[in-house]
């Protein structure tokens, strides 16, 4: 097809968008396209521009499929007009914004986290697929997206993670084995959370990561698993997993007396540890050696000052990790407590706990 010169073109676009019919805005708009795709990447800036003019006229007044044709062929490329790739990105429709999320060069890491803290998953799933991503964007898509969007972010190998990346999206894995897998090969793991993703892992997840991992990661994997199977790891207790979940349960308006009864039922108490740490603007070491400590008394107060109901408290007592099970005559005194505990001495309590950062023997 001969191709016709700049001047014709861009001559017809007034009537184009003014007067013509849709057909002939969506015609006009593929020979624009075809004009700057043949000769695009030996322009000067300023003819890059007239053609950013043009494109972003015609698209203002084509259809959603229109749009999306215009994407996928200017998305690959590193020359694309500037102003219409934005404008594409934003677009409600994923069918046209998505091409240019996950492969255009031309958006910035500025445009990506505005993206990303504005749009819905469809678009969040888009950018996760992207090559390079910064992590100020994966610091939003691990705070935002949905379960697929973040399995699909921790499948992209080149993306990077901060360090509240990285504690955010493990934390995300809790109950997700895809994504426990997933985050298991990660040759870019930091070790502190993989162990502490190994730690939280079923068996069956474990005995599968070491099936599947290849070599560079077998020996590490096997070591971690080790060291926990031992209890010989020599750091410090983190609870930074658990007190990331409970935080994002809270942004999500999710962490709540039922959230907490699940907890007690799965004996995950580095999580009470840190809901009721939040909760009460405490320690969270300090609510772990409540929980694990002999006095079953001093547990009541924390939970009265976090507003827990009784069921919720009885589960913990019944499960926490003591010296002894607790027995039937000492759980009646302790629900007979826990109902006359106002929240008013509970919290001053807390407060007292808070400021000498100590519990009572």
């Amino acid at each position: 097809m001969q191709q016709q010169p700049a001047h014709s073109i861009i001559a017809e676009l007034e009537e184009a968008v003014r007067g013509g019919s849709s057909a002939k805005r969506v015609e006009t708009l593929r020979q624009v396209t075809d004009l700057f795709l043949n000769d695009g990447d030996r322009l000067s800036d300023e003819q890059v521009q007239v053609f950013d003019d043009v494109l972003c006229l015609l698209i203002a007044r084509v259809e959603t499929r229109a749009r999306a044709e215009l994407s996928k062929r200017l998305a690959p490329l590193d020359y694309a007009p500037f102003e219409v790739i934005r404008h594409l990105a934003w677009d409600d429709e994923i069918a046209v914004a998505g091409d240019v999320l996950t492969h255009s060069s031309r958006l910035g890491t500025e445009a990506l986290v505005e993206i990303a803290s504005t749009k819905g998953q469809s678009h969040l799933l888009a950018i996760s697929a992207r090559e390079n991503l910064p992590e100020a964007v994966t610091d939003v898509i691990v705070n935002r997206g949905e379960a697929r969007v973040i399995r699909r972010l921790a499948n992209n190998a080149s993306a990077r993670f901060s360090e509240t990346g990285y504690s955010g999206i493990v934390a995300r894995a809790e109950g997700d084995d895809e994504l426990v897998e997933i985050l298991g090969l990660r040759l870019d793991l930091p070790i502190k959370f993989l162990h502490d993703l190994l730690r939280r892992a079923k068996d069956a997840v474990r005995a599968r990561l070491m099936a599947i991992a290849p070599p560079a990661l077998l020996e590490e994997i096997k070591r971690v698993l080790n060291d926990i199977v031992r209890g010989e790891d020599s750091s410090a207790r983190n609870f930074e997993v658990a007190e990331q979940l409970v935080k994002l349960m809270k942004e999500l308006h999710e962490l709540d007396d039922a959230a907490v009864f699940t907890f007690a039922e799965a004996r995950k108490f580095d999580e009470i540890a840190a809901a009721l740490a939040l909760l009460n603007d405490a320690p969270t070491e300090m609510m772990a050696r409540l929980l694990e400590g002999p006095r079953a008394d001093l547990v009541l107060i924390p939970c009265r000052s976090a507003r827990l109901n009784w069921p919720t408290v009885e589960t913990i007592l019944r499960n926490r990790p003591a010296p002894r099970p607790i027995d039937e005559p000492t759980l009646k005194v302790a629900e007979r407590d826990y109902r006359k505990l106002s929240m008013e001495t509970a919290q001053r309590t807390v407060r007292f706990w808070r400021l000498h950062n100590r519990i009572e023997k």
